[in-house]
């Protein structure tokens, strides 16, 4: 993943510190206050990662049998691939048909939608998209769109004309990139409180270069993590640490669900840091969400793959 990358000497210079959450935030979790026990999902961008045969799929895994695997350590998975290719029921009956029962995908909208045609004139596609999408059935997450980075807020209209054209028994959560939603509060506010209206959710992606994009304003009362490491670098590891105690925090105050995907610039250890974030997640959090499994001569090769640097990277202060 590409979007917020930087290069090691800045960052050395970045303060990783969460931001507080926005007075709305807190005041939709007040209000919704739900006493059930929340859905914690946990996973990645993909599963087709050779390099990860030998980590944690087994030795001599086929391609074919990647996704298998891959739903026996995580319970969701953030899936990109229907960005670049449009999705059919056949295609999606058969993902769904190598998971289990409570395992969630969490489609990306194509980008013949978004990017190519940003949202305009695009039902003929859109129908396609979400009958491609149908396969998956119970196993449907939350829908993920991503207006084009270039979309600014002089767009909105353009974005909540497509949202509400949307059938209203879908999960939406929305990422915006164009950093005008976030240098302009006036745009902000007027976009936050048109997905809270919409009952569309508001993605928070945590990129080391984009940290306007850790907006900390939830619309609906589940939370849509994207975070983005940097190769196990020792901050990887505060960073998950602080949002473990976020995610405790809004545990208490009644969210309902949280879904954290994991992203690196180089995926080949999302497995570590994701092992790493359900290990605090259980230990903070009183939960027992099972952790990746890794294959055992890689254990024996490397030791214990999700344990974190001995010594962490001091806290920036925040300027």
């Amino acid at each position: 993943m590409e979007f917020g990358r930087i290069t090691s000497e800045e960052l050395e210079k970045v303060d990783f510190k969460l931001p507080p959450d926005r007075q709305e935030t807190t005041q939709l979790l007040k209000s919704n206050a739900s006493k059930k026990k929340p859905e914690i999902f946990v996973g990645c961008a993909k599963w087709g990662r050779k390099d990860w045969v030998g980590k944690i799929y087994p030795k001599g895994t086929k391609e074919a049998d990647f996704l298998k695997h891959y739903a026996s350590h995580f319970n969701c998975i953030e899936l990109n691939a229907t960005f670049y290719r449009m999705p059919t029921v056949a295609q999606t009956q058969g993902w769904a048909g190598k998971v289990t029962e409570n395992f969630k995908f969490c489609p990306k909208f194509t980008d013949q939608i978004t990017h190519m045609k940003r949202l305009k004139d695009v039902k003929e596609l859109t129908d396609r998209f979400l009958e491609g999408i149908s396969g998956f059935k119970d196993n449907l997450g939350p829908i993920f769109l991503m207006p084009h980075p270039g979309m600014a807020p002089k767009t909105q209209d353009t974005i909540e004309a497509f949202i509400q054209s949307l059938p209203k028994d879908i999960e939406l959560f929305v990422e915006f990139r164009h950093a005008e939603w976030f240098s302009n509060e006036t745009a902000f506010q007027a976009a936050f409180n048109m997905l809270e209206k919409n009952k569309a959710g508001a993605i928070i992606t945590d990129a080391s270069g984009r940290r306007d994009c850790v907006h900390m304003r939830l619309t609906t009362p589940t939370a849509f993590i994207r975070f983005v490491g940097n190769g196990l670098h020792p901050s990887d590891y505060t960073r998950i640490d602080d949002w473990v105690q976020r995610i405790k925090s809004w545990m208490e105050q009644g969210i309902e669900q949280v879904y954290f995907f994991m992203h690196q610039h180089e995926e080949l250890h999302s497995p570590e840091l994701s092992k790493y974030l359900i290990q605090q997640l259980n230990n903070h959090c009183g939960l027992s969400i099972p952790e990746p499994k890794f294959v055992e001569q890689e254990m024996e090769l490397f030791g214990t793959a999700a344990e974190p640097p001995k010594k962490r990277a001091p806290r920036k202060k925040a300027s």
